[in-house]
């Protein structure tokens, strides 16, 4: 088993492009509409499987159509959903994102099933025969700051899991309650606006600092346009965003993440994942969805000009 995406599993139905709200019943007609598998963790997950990864996705849904969508969504893009629970309380966390002609993605959300996911939904032992533990958006599954799940990915680090870790909200109370996971995290990959929320800087490199000293290995902060920033015991380096026609930012840190893993699995140096990251967000914004034009590694690397990995 190479990697475990666990947290946040989100359905978003993405129109674009849309430039207003119609009033009263009006109709507006949109270039597309699509449905896609979303979240920290879902988002991730497909993007991971895309890339050749084996992926096991952990996660709480609703026992609904919106939860069998996301299943076939996701097994259809070769992702093991059997870490799902379902919630019969409970609808599937899901998102509608009227996408601007700029790519902006102002969204209506329901964060239904995700606030109730807690640690007895991890099979024992799943984490620890994980090449990369991945948590996406434990700012938003709060069931698992607890030190039942603390105790599992303590143990999966012993056994030589890398731990990997990315936020889902912009909202300051809930991403300073994920601070809690730092000291078991390995690398870390907050957006620039999570990482000053987190830290209080407004200093891209400070933030990074400030989160490094928390515990992470290496600290990676995403800057959309302005590329990412890896900070660890090395120094500073910055990776520079590839130039792209912009559709649609939605899933590109999800995305970036896929790479940024990817290259971890493949067993390359944090400024080598990171390039990984950077080149697979490009090919992502270049279309509609988290997981839009997204095809296999070779795309990624042939898009850093280097050869394909075998």
């Amino acid at each position: 088993m190479a990697v475990v995406t666990l947290g946040a599993h989100i359905v978003d139905v993405l129109a674009r492009p849309v430039t207003e709200i119609p009033p009263g019943q009006d109709t507006v007609v949109v270039e597309r509409i699509r449905v896609t598998a979303a979240g920290a963790a879902a988002g991730t997950a497909v993007a991971l499987a895309k890339l050749g990864n084996e992926v096991v996705s952990v996660g709480a849904i609703g026992d609904d159509e919106l939860g069998d969508l996301l299943v076939a969504v996701m097994s259809r893009h070769g992702v093991d959903v059997s870490g799902l629970v379902r919630r019969t309380a409970d609808q599937t966390a899901a998102s509608i994102l009227p996408i601007r002609p700029d790519g902006g993605r102002p969204s209506f959300h329901a964060p239904g099933a995700n606030l109730t996911l807690s640690p007895g939904a991890v099979e024992p032992g799943l984490l620890t025969a994980a090449d990369v533990v991945h948590l996406g958006g434990p700012d938003v599954t709060f069931g698992l700051n607890d030190p039942a799940f603390f105790a599992m990915l303590s143990a999966a680090r012993d056994a030589g899991t890398v731990i990997t870790m990315d936020l889902l909200s912009g909202m300051p109370d809930l991403i300073l309650g994920a601070r809690a996971f730092l000291p078991l995290v390995d690398y870390f990959l907050p957006n620039l606006e999570q990482a000053q929320a987190m830290t209080g800087e407004t200093d891209a490199e400070q933030a990074a600092y400030s989160l490094l000293v928390q515990g992470p290995k290496a600290v990676v902060v995403t800057m959309g346009a302005e590329g990412s920033l890896l900070v660890d015991a090395g120094g500073t380096r910055r990776i520079p965003a590839l130039e792209v026609e912009v559709v649609d930012t939605t899933g590109c840190g999800d995305a970036y993440c896929a790479g940024f893993i990817t290259g971890l699995v493949h067993g390359k140096e944090a400024l080598e994942c990171a390039r990984w990251g950077a080149a697979t967000a490009s090919i992502v914004a270049q279309g509609l969805g988290s997981d839009a034009g997204l095809t296999d590694l070779g795309a990624v690397l042939a898009l850093l000009g280097e050869p394909e990995e075998k």
